[in-house]
């Protein structure tokens, strides 16, 4: 065949912009890491050599995504739980018709059989493989209270499960399953977890098994979310979706870092907001429902809350390092160590503390009958107290409040306040013991800085700028003369918690 000569300038241009193009992208670094060059192609164009996406980052044994996805995926199990119950029975009567159990599955993944006197229930779930020996990490909303637990691997193979134990205060719960020689994923320490780092979630969203998405770390010590008692969640953007619960949160050296427990969704699926139980927090889960059954946590025995700048500088302090002890409860490890009202713990046995739910959490996990070094400030001044942390009582008490008097109209920011002398009256109203003394404050100004604070109607007044107020008297005293632009430092009793409020104006 002759060649048209119309068409080899063209042929000449389009190959050296070819050329020019392979040259600029390799000095910019846009082909994959790794690439041997451009693949001639017999027309005589190239295509670059397919290559595994590698992770931005290097060293710390970091792999790529697809060595990752391999290492981990055989540890990531499939979990059905179903639970059987009575026609008739009310609509809260089964853990699968909790809303919070539902919210995180998906209304899809309940089937109901309802034969003439019995229905059964299923939900999914995930799991991550901890031990070779069977050993399986999940959410306790995933299996508690289910009659049967079936259990699939990643081989097909499929397992009846053993409910070794659960823990609803942070949503973890054991499975055993009868086999040895399994893949499993190694425990990371999520302490050393950053903001910024990639991971990935595996497990088995709406049903699909073996699912593996890519994010990052979004935040670290995610509480107050109301999803458990005791909080200190990983945040991702890694796309976690109901069937997700109790699945593995990985990091870049194929390490658990964490148990995918929840979502913040407005549409049921993945918005891009997952939360997931710390590791270390669950491995001390499993460990002791393991060795024990049951979960036994440390107690210090003082009320505690944030160190506001407001409160710090009320307490002299240079910064906001720190909580704040509100209270101290009687025959409590820390009455008998010497622990003070307005104390503020900095160090809590070598770690630095930074918020009430990481001292709250430290002290949980912290062995009973360990004596734990506590570092302090008070009145402006460093302390250290040692203290043996004991097991937290079943159930602590609660406290009231009680009235009686003539209206008091302090100045300054307190005059948005009305209280009166406690009695049995006022206790009975707001729900408060009558052996309480003190002032309750029975309104608040609407629109005041003190309601904008957080002054609440029933709110018992312990303390006006470090002075004890147990009577009116002692109230007007303390709130007397107050200049209209002088903050004031409120100790409150509230339900039997004491808290500390900086009123400014």
């Amino acid at each position: 065949m002759m060649f048209n000569r119309a068409w080899l300038l063209p042929f000449l241009l389009v190959t050296a912009g070819i050329v020019i193009g392979i040259v600029v992208a390799s000095d910019m670094g846009w082909l994959p890491a790794g690439t041997a060059g451009p693949e001639p192609m017999p027309n005589g164009l190239v295509r670059p050599v397919a290559s595994a996406p590698q992770l931005p980052m290097g060293g710390g044994g970091a792999k790529n995504f697809v060595e990752i996805a391999k290492m981990v995926k055989p540890a990531v199990v499939n979990i059905a739980a179903t639970r059987s119950g009575k026609q008739g029975e009310g609509p809260q009567s089964s853990p699968f018709d909790d809303p919070f159990f539902r919210k995180f599955f998906g209304d899809e993944f309940f089937k109901r059989d309802q034969p003439h006197r019995e229905r059964k229930e299923r939900g999914q779930g995930s799991g991550v493989i901890v031990d070779p020996n069977g050993l399986i990490i999940t959410n306790n909303h995933v299996v508690n209270k289910a009659d049967e637990i079936r259990v699939f691997l990643s081989d097909k193979r499929e397992f009846k499960g053993k409910l070794i134990g659960t823990d609803a205060k942070t949503d973890i719960a054991v499975v055993k399953i009868e086999a040895t020689g399994l893949s499993t994923i190694p425990l990371a320490d999520s302490d050393q977890l950053e903001v910024g780092e990639f991971v990935l979630a595996v497990g088995s969203p709406f049903g699909l098994t073996q699912s593996v998405t890519m994010g990052i770390v979004s935040a670290v010590g995610r509480a107050s979310m109301g999803i458990a008692e005791y909080e200190d969640f990983i945040q991702t953007d890694a796309a976690i979706n109901p069937g997700n619960s109790g699945g593995a949160l990985v990091n870049v050296r194929g390490e658990l870092v964490g148990i995918n427990t929840a979502i913040f969704s407005q549409s049921g699926g993945n918005m891009g907001i997952g939360f997931a139980v710390p590791s270390n927090l669950a491995r001390s889960i499993m460990e002791q429902l393991v060795r024990t059954g049951k979960v036994v946590r440390g107690w210090l025995g003082v009320a505690i809350q944030e160190l506001t700048p407001e409160l710090a500088a009320q307490f002299g302090l240079a910064d906001t390092k720190g909580v704040l002890v509100s209270d101290v409860m009687d025959d409590s490890p820390a009455k008998k160590a010497g622990f003070e009202r307005a104390d503020v713990i900095t160090e809590y046995d070598g770690k630095p503390m930074d918020s009430p739910t990481h001292l709250r959490n430290a002290v949980a996990q912290t062995p009973i009958g360990r004596k734990v070094s506590i570092k302090l400030i008070r009145d402006k001044k460093p302390k250290t107290i040692d203290v043996t942390i004991v097991e937290q009582p079943k159930s602590l008490g609660q406290a009231g409040s009680e009235e009686n008097g003539e209206s008091v109209a302090p100045t300054g920011v307190l005059s948005d306040l009305d209280v009166r002398e406690l009695n049995e009256d006022l206790a009975s109203r707001y729900g408060l013991k009558s052996t309480e003394r003190g002032v309750v404050i029975v309104r608040v100004k609407p629109g005041s800085t003190a309601e904008e604070m957080g002054v609440r109607e029933g709110d018992i007044i312990l303390e006006v700028n470090r002075k004890a107020v147990g009577s009116l008297k002692a109230y007007e005293r303390a709130a007397s003369g107050l200049a209209k632009d002088q903050a004031v430092l409120l100790l409150l009793k509230r339900k039997g918690q004491t808290i500390y409020l900086t009123l400014r104006p």
